[in-house]
């Protein structure tokens, strides 16, 4: 059965939120966090927060940053999509708003941690910020639940879209192996990389994904017959 026609400027703008989400979340998760936290060594990160103050002031700003792309991206996927399956629609919604909060919530403890850190020296305050970066990244580690999560639905919309089914299975394949990997995290420690590894192909995924909904805003869609269960044309605003 044909499906309805994705919208090219819909597709576009989905396409270039996702990539804003990839662009913000290297430098602030990947390479400003571990610039300024140290896991072996309290102190350590209370001085790294005291000596570098503007770039823990930017690794929040990126989060916070990120939360509003992950959520934006959340709902324009939902407009790309909700005429192809409207419940998978909302689920990817629903779950990728969940994923904007989660990451809130770790924005908000690194912004602890600076205030912590810059407060007048107390006793506590070493403890108070390694206490606060140590949530933060927790907020992450649980929150990979719903990154898998999001992805399921987006690959059962891959496959009913037309997108190339190889993509839709890779997309579903990379959500489950983000939640095992989210188990695994806590409840088999010594399989710290295998859970660190499961979410690879779940970025092949949503790399291929933002690439194709790029060439596919800018080629223009191929001409479809769009009927919906009722049998009439229609297509993605």
């Amino acid at each position: 059965m044909n499906t309805p026609t994705l919208h090219p400027r819909t597709a576009r703008t989905t396409g270039l939120l996702y990539l804003a989400v990839a662009v913000l979340a290297i430098p602030g998760f990947l390479i400003i966090r571990p610039m300024l936290f140290d896991p072996d060594s309290p102190a350590a990160t209370l001085a790294h927060l005291i000596e570098n103050e503007s770039v823990a002031r930017l690794g929040i700003g990126l989060e916070l940053a990120l939360v509003a792309v992950q959520a934006l991206v959340a709902l324009w996927f939902y407009r790309l999509f909700h005429r192809v399956d409207a419940f998978a629609a909302a689920a990817l919604a629903a779950f990728g708003l969940v994923n904007a909060v989660a990451i809130l919530a770790s924005a908000a403890c690194l912004g602890a941690a600076l205030d912590t850190a810059l407060a007048p020296p107390s006793a506590d305050a070493a403890g108070g910020t390694q206490l606060l970066y140590v949530l933060g990244g927790s907020f992450w580690d649980v929150g990979s639940l719903f990154f898998g999560l999001w992805l399921i639905p987006m690959g059962v919309l891959a496959l009913r879209s037309g997108l190339p089914r190889a993509l839709g299975w890779i997309l579903v394949s990379g959500g489950v192996g983000y939640i095992a990997g989210g188990f695994l995290t806590y409840l088999a420690p010594a399989a710290t990389p295998v859970a660190e590894a499961l979410p690879f192909l779940a970025t092949i995924g949503e790399i291929w994904m933002i690439g194709w909904l790029l060439w596919y805003s800018f080629r223009g869609p191929r001409s479809h017959t769009a009927p919906t269960s009722s049998g009439s044309a229609s297509s993605l605003a």
